[in-house]
């Protein structure tokens, strides 16, 4: 029975989105919001990350855009006094602070109860020594390990066990601070960042080779457990789950072990006490049948988020309703509508999921994947079969691979040893190493991966190699059905039987086999999770699309009454969690206004690929193949292409040529604004400047240009989403280095060259038109000086230091812009501001990441209003200005550079961030230090490391550096730094260069004494002995956890912000109070 006492609960969110913990948070914290409201419960977040869809209108009664910090936390229970709290919806963050707040006897205080699983058992999970204990009292085997507080233990321990060992840092998410070692200097570097991250150091065994398997485990407090799904890892024991590609269900344990580790999952959380949801991790050696427990999490973590979406069991919300106090045989499985939440799925199809990395935007990141997280997102494939799955998922995760063959060819010296290594290529380097006749054991004894798993993926070279031995006419028909079933594209098939070669157009090609295919009646079929094979009718319309079947299992009504929207697809550097809110405020329009919504998309993290956010989820590939093939059965209305980022942006001109309706503004002219030739010709004959640019395809043709208008300059291809492939080259030998790597970015497509504008502001506009007509704007201003990518730049809104006279002239050029491309719906233009002067860097003809923040900060939705536009619909201009609002919303910018090892954490025109979070304060200060809190940085208590870069950043730091001082704090500088403070009257004590020789204090050793609280480091330029030196002081900053920025606008206005306001004084107040 549920606990009527509970009128109102808090949540824990997990901030801003970072490597480790992702959009996976935002589905299950919706979820349980979802569930609570249902219930008639008032509900309270916390959670500073603007761009979610939990921090909408409507999700929750109160929302606070605060960092998830025990300080913070207890200010709103003070203000809100909550009945209850809930602590496993968001990610290790979420739990960490709930840990402290139950040690620190807060809860206690205000007497506020834990719901689901008790903090004793949380602290039991977490805390690898009562763990261990906790699972010897009842026989089950763990990993032998030792939990170490300093580095004598440390290495001890790992002598006794010998080595290989795995270090891991207590209370960490994501295995953050872990790593193998094979021998005491190993050890002790690991050790030594691991401890900065937590007290508690844990040296154990290392199983390399075994096979590592988890079940998604339920239980209620009556006792009831059911195991909702198991999966396994494609690749052995040794790396994080969250980098290796999973399989769901299991496909290589006998039933006898199926069962032995489903009887010890239930068996482990019985005697531990979760209420709620929880997953057990096995490592499991199939030769002896022998396992080890790995961890237990106590909270929903990424692998609930992929089991709910690859059973259509909704773990998050059933978790909500049993910490209610509910039992699972009183809940209505919410998919079938009839069965109740007592029922173990049973899958009738496979599912994969495939990480994806974004390792090549970071300058010296080390590429081999290990026990810590280094991925920032992933697909979920459904396939009838694992090769059909496999295929689906790596054309997924669009790092420019059509599936398991038929790629671009990977240059690769030195076979066996890359099939030793686990990078994140390797699983193509497997099939190379098939097509020049490696075999199954071969690959086996190199990998450890199953030998199932490898018959698998021959299977598809098989077919590869057959149809290579024929051209387009006589390919048989019966082999391209065979291919099309083991998941083909159109495209692989045209490739594989040399079409390409002799029409030269991969399109036209890719078109000819599709023709064919639908001569041959060679179509697919739509098929229904449902969720409990058949055994039950399904209620929900949740899809896939695949060739392995007879007839579709639903029938289409072709009335012309569907919308389909595209979604965003994988979360990546540049595109994440801001479009999948802009889906799902597009598909709320829709249903609210009668249509029928379609989402297209993979993303098992999202909350658009929820069972309930439209009428149909086809959960699939957003190719254009794929696409196709979904509106030839649903004969929409129209297709929505402006609020899923710069993938479904790409399609607009692809499935115009076969004339799709698309919504909103037409392809054409979408094309006009993103070929930069087009769009620029277009702004010179509307007297608009721009800084000059030229395309160029020949070396002399670039001197030329540089001649004229001077270094630095920026280098980019066409079409590219978040700055990729673009570079700042300030002289001759940077820029040869560059275009070495530009120039295989893209054949048809010149490179761009342009002017770039030193110490320019950047402003950005975002808006919705209708008929060429602005409707609603926001203009919104960058705290750095432009060559810091928008997506990595903090933001202020509304705009605090701006010119009136240019706020006016951005809103002239962006009705001229509007009007000339005749926009319907969202836009985006990035303009730069040099005195009063305006350029416009670009416009993009979609939602932008910064819709979410401005929508929210406005509190008009630009979203609703843009769709209401595309649909037709009448619509009214809002009445309130940003000018009118008496308060200020920051956006400041998550890194997560402690994942990439040995990365240079430097910004630049490229994007590096993973995530953000926005906050609202009275003044600037206060949003600012709220949302610095909010992204890992910390008030510093005495000492800080200044290198401030070139003279002109020197003198901005000045006053900053003064501040300091004034305020109590003790000032470390290097070099040129310590001279010009001293020159200017500020007191300072000069530390030494890593390559340095001298009696003062090395920079480095004061960092690995933690001396120093904050590290200021501004890069001068990139000449070799700069970046060595700076990158030491940077680098060891980032791996010893001390808070460090590199941009001298943004740290003197933090340093402002924490010398003027203190922690007491920042208000606590939701959303709806400004």
């Amino acid at each position: 029975m549920k606990d009527e006492n509970i009128k109102k609960v808090l949540l824990l969110g997990s901030g801003a989105l970072k490597i480790g913990e992702a959009g996976e948070f935002d589905y299950s914290g919706s979820q349980a919001l979802k569930a609570l409201r249902e219930e008639g419960v008032k509900t309270v977040l916390i959670n500073p990350n603007i761009a979610t869809v939990q921090t909408s209108e409507g999700v929750a009664d109160q929302i606070y855009f605060l960092p998830v910090q025990p300080h913070f936390v207890e200010e709103v229970i003070k203000k809100e006094r909550p009945d209850g709290i809930l602590l496993s919806f968001g990610g290790q963050t979420a739990l960490n602070c709930g840990v402290e707040l139950y040690r620190q006897g807060i809860l206690e205080k205000y007497n506020v109860k834990v719901l689901g699983t008790p903090v004793q058992a949380i602290m039991d999970t977490e805390d690898r020594e009562l763990f261990v204990q906790k699972l010897d009292e009842i026989n089950v085997k763990t990993i032998k390990s030792e939990a170490c507080e300093n580095m004598e233990q440390t290495r001890k321990a790992a002598a006794e066990l010998g080595y290989p060992v795995i270090i891991r840092a207590a209370y960490a998410l994501g295995g953050l601070g872990s790593g193998f070692a094979d021998n005491e200097e190993e050890l002790v570097k690991l050790a030594e960042k691991a401890f900065s991250f937590s007290p508690q150091v844990l040296v154990e065994k290392s199983l390399k080779g075994w096979k590592e398997i988890e079940y998604e485990v339920v239980r209620d407090r009556y006792d009831n457990c059911i195991t909702v799904c198991n999966m396994e890892n494609f690749d052995p024991l040794g790396i994080h789950t969250g980098e290796s590609i999973v399989i769901a269900p299991s496909q290589t344990l006998t039933n006898s072990e199926y069962h032995k580790l489903r009887a010890l999952a239930i068996k482990i959380i019985r005697h531990i006490g979760i209420v709620g949801e929880c997953n057990v991790q096995y490592a499991f050696d199939p030769q002896s049948e022998d396992y080890r427990v790995i961890e237990v999490n106590a909270r929903l973590s990424r692998s609930s988020a992929l089991a709910s979406k690859a059973t259509g069991y909704p773990l998050a919300f059933v978790a909500a309703k049993l910490g209610m106090g509910y039992g699972l045989f009183e809940l209505k499985n919410s998919v079938t509508k009839t069965t109740s939440a007592f029922f173990e799925p049973a899958l009738d199809y496979v599912v994969c999921k495939i990480p994806r990395w974004d390792l090549s935007k970071f300058r010296g990141v080390d590429k081999e994947l290990g026990s810590s997280m280094k991925s920032v997102g992933e697909v979920m494939a459904i396939g009838r079969n694992f090769e059909e799955a496999i295929q689906k998922g790596l054309r997924m995760i669009g790092q420019g691979m059509h599936g398991f063959v038929e790629n671009k060819e990977l240059e690769i010296e030195d076979i066996d040893s890359a099939l030793r290594e686990p990078t994140d290529k390797r699983v193509f380097v497997i099939s190379k190493a098939m097509h020049k006749g490696y075999t199954v054991d071969q690959i086996h004894d190199l990998t450890k991966i199953d030998k199932w798993f490898l018959e698998k993926l021959q299977h598809i070279i098989d077919i590869d190699e057959a149809m290579k031995k024929c051209n387009i006419n006589t390919l048989d028909k019966e082999l391209l059905r065979t291919a099309k079933v083991y998941g083909f594209t159109d495209f692989q098939i045209a490739r594989a039987v040399g079409l390409e070669d002799e029409l030269k157009s991969m399109r036209k090609a890719s078109l000819v086999v599709r023709s064919r295919r639908k001569n041959y009646g060679i179509l697919p079929v739509v098929k229904q999770i449902d969720t409990l094979a058949a055994e039950y009718p399904a209620q929900t319309n949740y899809l896939y699309v695949t060739y392995a079947g007879v007839k579709s299992d639903i029938t289409f009504e072709n009335d012309k009454r569907s919308i389909i929207v595209l979604g965003s697809g994988a979360y990546r550097i540049g595109s994440s969690v801001e479009f999948d809110w802009c889906g799902v405020q597009a598909l709320n329009t829709i249903r609210k206004e009668g249509y029928r919504s379609i989402m297209i998309n993979y993303n098992p993290e999202t909350v658009s690929t929820d069972y309930d956010m439209c009428d149909r989820l086809y959960f699939d590939e957003l190719t254009f193949e794929r696409v196709m093939d979904i509106i030839d059965l649903e004969t929409p209305h129209g297709v929505i292409v402006s609020t899923g980022g710069q993938i479904p942006n790409n399609l607009a001109m692809l499935l115009d040529e076969q004339h799709v309706p698309i919504l909103g503004t037409k392809a054409q002219d979408i094309d006009n604004a993103e070929d930069r030739a087009k769009f620029s010709q277009m702004l010179t004959n509307n007297g608009i400047n721009q800084p000059e640019w030229s395309a160029l395809t020949s070396m002399e043709d670039i001197d030329r240009f540089i001649e004229r208008v001077g270094f630095p300059v920026l280098v980019r291809p066409s079409y590219v989403l978040s700055g990729a492939a673009m570079n700042v080259c300030s002289n001759e030998d940077e820029l040869k280095r560059f275009l070495q790597l530009a120039a295989n970015v893209s054949e048809d497509h010149p490179v761009v060259v342009s002017k770039f504008i030193e110490h320019a502001k950047e402003i950005e506009m975002d808006a919705v038109a209708k008929n060429g007509e602005v409707i609603a704007y926001a203009i919104s201003e960058h705290i750095e000086f432009a060559g810091v990518h928008s997506g990595d730049a903090t933001i202020q809104f509304p705009p605090q230091k701006l010119y009136v006279e240019t706020v006016r002239r951005c809103k002239r050029v962006g009705r001229q812009i509007a009007k000339e491309l005749h926009i319907n719906g969202p836009f985006n233009i990035q303009f730069m501001a040099r005195d009063n002067d305006i350029l416009v860097i670009e416009c993009n003809l979609r939602a932008s990441r910064s819709f979410p923040f401005v929508s929210k900060v406005l509190k008009i939705n630009l979203i609703e209003l843009a769709t209401r536009v595309m649909l037709g619909l009448p619509v009214e201009k809002p009445s309130k200005n940003l000018f009118d609002l008496d308060y200020v919303g920051i956006k400041a910018s998550q890194f997560s550079f402690n994942r990439l090892q040995k990365a240079d954490p430097v910004l630049g025109v490229d994007m590096s961030s993973t995530g953000e979070v926005g906050c609202l304060g009275d003044d600037t200060n206060t949003a600012l230090l709220k949302s610095m809190l909010s992204v890992g940085h910390r008030i510093p208590k005495k000492n800080i490391l200044l290198s401030t870069g070139s003279a002109k950043q020197k003198v901005a730091m000045l006053d900053a550096a003064k501040m300091l001082i004034e305020n109590g704090y003790n000032l470390y500088a290097t070099g040129g730094t310590s001279k010009f403070l001293n020159e200017n009257g500020i007191k300072n004590t000069l530390v030494l260069w890593p390559s340095e020789e001298g009696d003062e204090p090395k920079a480095l050793d004061l960092l690995h004494d933690h001396t120093i609280d904050m590290v200021v480091n501004i890069p001068k330029n990139l000449t070799s002995s700069e970046l060595s030196n700076g990158y030491k002081i940077r680098r060891a900053a980032i791996d010893l956890n001390v808070p460090l920025i590199t941009n001298a606008r943004l740290a003197s206005a933090f340093i402002y912000a924490f010398c003027t306001t203190k922690l007491e004084d920042i208000d606590i107040k939701a959303w709806g109070e400004y």
